[in-house]
């Protein structure tokens, strides 16, 4: 073989090498998903996290895993006149799950179950910034 096929062959190699490590590098792992932060998780042992805080306009994803219906509702008890946007949870048969409304106004609105108003596992506040 002449010096030159040798090195164009090498040089077709040495080409072929660079295209498959270049096509490795171009994947992209699939990103993590983020936990939302503006969810709460009802189970037996009560609300978790009992305070959140969320950005204005956001809203608050109530999550039942306990075994037992719960109502997630805004303070004071039974008015719930605090946050009117927790009225459209409504409320949650076990492993349902239902967003408030948009929490519109920058404040500090308490929640508790209505249908369990006096446990405080299942009392908590939502801070709205």
């Amino acid at each position: 073989m002449s010096p030159a096929r040798l090195c164009a062959r090498i040089c077709l190699l040495g080409l072929f090498a660079a295209v498959a490590a270049c096509g490795d590098s171009n994947t992209t792992p699939a990103p993590t998903p983020q936990p939302n932060t503006n969810s709460i998780t009802i189970t037996a042992a009560g609300a978790n996290p009992k305070n959140i805080q969320v950005a204005l306009g956001s809203r608050v994803l109530f999550i039942n895993n306990d075994s037992r219906p719960h109502w997630p509702a805004s303070d004071p008890h039974p008015e719930h006149t605090d946050c009117p946007e927790f009225d459209q949870v409504g409320t949650l048969l076990p492993n349902q799950s239902r967003e408030t409304g948009n929490l519109v106004v920058a404040e500090t609105c308490g929640f508790h179950d209505h249908l369990n108003p006096d446990l405080t596992a299942l009392r908590g506040q939502v801070t709205v910034r």
